[in-house]
C-alpha cells in the first residue's frame, strides 16, 4: 500500500456513514449559518490531501501519521457548475490507538471569493467517529470573522470515487459579542 492508503481508508469510511441527522439545533440564537461543499482529491498528481509522515506502526496503521490538505471550498457539490469560494487548509494527525482510530485536526477556512472574501475561520478538533457526522469547534477567525466562535458539521455528500470525495459543510458561527 502507498503512504496515502490510510487517508483513502479514512475518507471512504466517512463517506459510507451517512448519518440520519445533520444541522444545528433550531434554538441556537445568534448563529450565522454558512453552507459550503469541500472537494477533496486524495490520489493522483492533483491530490489535495496527502500523508506526509506515515505511521511508524506500519502501512495499515493510522496512529502517528501526519498529513496536510488544501481542498477546494465551493458553493455547490458539482465542481463544474459551482463557484470556488475559498480553500480548506490544514493538518491532521493520527492520535488514537483504539478502534476506530482518532484523528486530530487543525483546519482553516480561507475565503477568497464571495461574501466572506478576505476572511478566515479557524477550526480545531478530533474526528471522534467514522459512523456519523464530523463536528469540530470554530475557535476564531479573521476579517469578518474576527473572534468568531461556533461549530462545524461535515458529512459526505454523494458517493465517493476511488480518487475523491465531496463533503457537505455547515458552519454555525457567532460573531456578536455585545
Amino acid at each position: 500500500m502507498t503512504s496515502s492508503s490510510p487517508l483513502l481508508l479514512l475518507a471512504l469510511m466517512l463517506a459510507w456513514s451517512a448519518p440520519a441527522f445533520l444541522l444545528a439545533r433550531a434554538g441556537d440564537q445568534g448563529l450565522k449559518r454558512i453552507h459550503l461543499y469541500m472537494h477533496e482529491t486524495f490520489a493522483g498528481p492533483n491530490a489535495t490531501a496527502i500523508v506526509v509522515v506515515p505511521s511508524p506502526l506500519g502501512a495499515n496503521a493510522t496512529f502517528g501519521l501526519v498529513g496536510v490538505l488544501d481542498d477546494e471550498l465551493r458553493d455547490g457539490p458539482d465542481p463544474k457548475s459551482s463557484s470556488l469560494v475559498g480553500r480548506y487548509q490544514g493538518i491532521f494527525a493520527g492520535a488514537g490507538l483504539v478502534s476506530p482510530p482518532g484523528m486530530q485536526s487543525a483546519i482553516n477556512f480561507v475565503f477568497t471569493a464571495g461574501e466572506h472574501s478576505g476572511s478566515t475561520l479557524a477550526m480545531l478538533g478530533p474526528v471522534l467517529s467514522f459512523t456519523g457526522a464530523i463536528e469540530r469547534a470554530v475557535v476564531g477567525g479573521t476579517g469578518a470573522f474576527r473572534m468568531a466562535r461556533g461549530y462545524c458539521v461535515m458529512m459526505a455528500a454523494g458517493n465517493p470515487t476511488p480518487d475523491s470525495i465531496v463533503y457537505e459543510v455547515d458552519l454555525f458561527v457567532k460573531m456578536d459579542y455585545a
